[in-house]
């Protein structure tokens, strides 16, 4: 059985009668029509959740978030944490503090981001990100992008840094996303929508988080 949201509905155990202490029929004809019903309504959940396009019903953690203002460095020597201003989907996944990416289930999470980085300097420049769980970086999770230098003193040049990483939270878990660039001329940008032709904004930041699965044992 499905709801409006095309979730299955978990069916009611079957109210069944209590047993007597000698044998009746109609009272054993009663349970096996209760325990019948009851298995066939599994039987379909089942073999609708395991078959074609059976993910559908399926309802898993996810997030998605970015930012439309510009973030910058004020030197080299200290990690920034990306920031987020808007949710653009969230189920069981929230933001908090402007850079928190909160689990309200633990399990495996797919973490995805893309980042638009500008250089306005006149040498080669490199941007490390890199995740912190809790607080604390995670071991081995950093990443180093590097950028040409400007074309121009007005055209900075740019790179999306993009990539996806596993990781695993328990219940109530947040993960970061960290900065730093080799010069303060490196930052994170958004640019406007614009015309001719018409097109979008282009956000600062996107990061999506998606469950994978559950923990191991």
């Amino acid at each position: 059985m499905t709801n409006l949201y095309q979730q299955l509905e978990t069916p009611a155990p079957p109210d069944l009668p209590a047993p007597g202490q000698v044998y009746d029929e109609r009272l054993t004809s009663q349970t096996h029509r209760g325990l019948l019903v009851y298995f066939r309504k599994l039987t379909n959940i089942l073999g609708t959740v395991l078959g074609p396009r059976g993910g559908k019903y399926l309802n898993v953690p996810y997030g998605s978030f970015q930012d439309s203002t510009d973030q910058t460095a004020a030197n080299t020597t200290t990690a920034y944490a990306i920031t987020f201003d808007t949710t653009d989907y969230s189920n069981g996944i929230t933001l908090s503090n402007s850079s928190h990416l909160n689990v309200s289930q633990g399990g495996i999470y797919n973490v995805q981001f893309s980042i638009q980085f500008k250089n306005t300097t006149n040498a080669t420049q490199d941007a490390e990100v890199w995740f912190r769980k809790n607080g604390t970086d995670i071991a081995k999770s950093n990443s180093k992008f590097g950028l040409p230098p400007r074309k121009s003193s007005g055209d900075p040049s740019h790179i999306i840094a993009a990539l996806n990483y596993f990781v695993d939270l328990a219940d109530s878990d947040y993960l970061q996303i960290m900065w730093r660039p080799s010069d303060v001329g490196v930052s994170i940008e958004q640019y406007p929508a614009d015309t001719s032709p018409t097109r979008p904004a282009v956000p600062s930041i996107i990061a999506t988080v998606s469950f994978v699965s559950n923990l191991s044992a």
